[in-house]
């Protein structure tokens, strides 16, 4: 299984959290402070080179207008949704070991998530939940 220092590496690590990620505890101490925006940002380029997408993807998790307006930090609904991809791009990059691999599989619709990205599933908790489940069963061999 994925670390949650693995899920705070995507975020940015201790210098854009502030302090180390050990613990699924410590991540969710930090989502309810609210994550640094940057930590959106960081997500986004993980998964895209293209600066185009990145923000793309950055304003269907926050409003462009609501993130020009935040000063430092997401709120806490908008870091768990921050957080929430970031644990599935770091699934990813667990189960394929390849970072290239991961973004393909994570931008690319699969039939097990109704034809949707695994990304664009991820976007809802149940969605992420959806994505996760089908990694798994790659992981572990197992059939659909």
């Amino acid at each position: 299984m994925f670390e949650p220092c693995h899920i705070s590496e995507i975020l940015g690590g201790t210098r854009v959290l502030g302090g180390r990620v050990t613990s699924l505890l410590d991540l969710n101490d930090a989502v309810e402070r609210g994550l640094p925006k940057a930590t959106l940002r960081n997500v986004a380029r993980r998964v895209f080179e293209d600066p185009g997408k990145q923000r793309t993807l950055m304003h269907r998790v926050v409003p462009e207008a609501t993130y020009k307006r935040r000063k430092d930090r997401l709120s806490t609904a908008e870091s768990e949704r921050t957080e929430r991809l970031a644990r599935v791009v770091a699934m990813a990059e667990d189960v394929w070991q390849d970072r290239d691999q991961a973004r393909r599989f994570l931008t690319t619709p699969h039939p097990e998530i109704g034809g949707k990205t695994p990304l664009d599933a991820a976007l809802t908790e149940l969605g992420a939940r959806q994505a996760e489940e089908v990694m798994a069963r790659i992981l572990y061999g197992l059939p659909a």
